[in-house]
């Protein structure tokens, strides 16, 4: 599932913030409920669960 920064996360746990050309480029944990964050990176493209 791909998320991005402001929507609401599914789920608690540690989220993949992917870049555009689909390495994984940081992680950020987030609570279920809670908001994605924004990133500093400025090549990323969306947000991936990864646990």
């Amino acid at each position: 599932m791909k998320l991005h920064s402001g929507e609401i996360a599914p789920k608690t746990g540690t989220y993949n913030v992917i870049d555009k050309n689909g390495n994984v480029a940081g992680t950020v944990r987030v609570k279920k409920g809670d908001r994605i964050p924004p990133t500093r990176i400025e090549q990323a493209s969306h947000f991936e669960i990864s646990d």
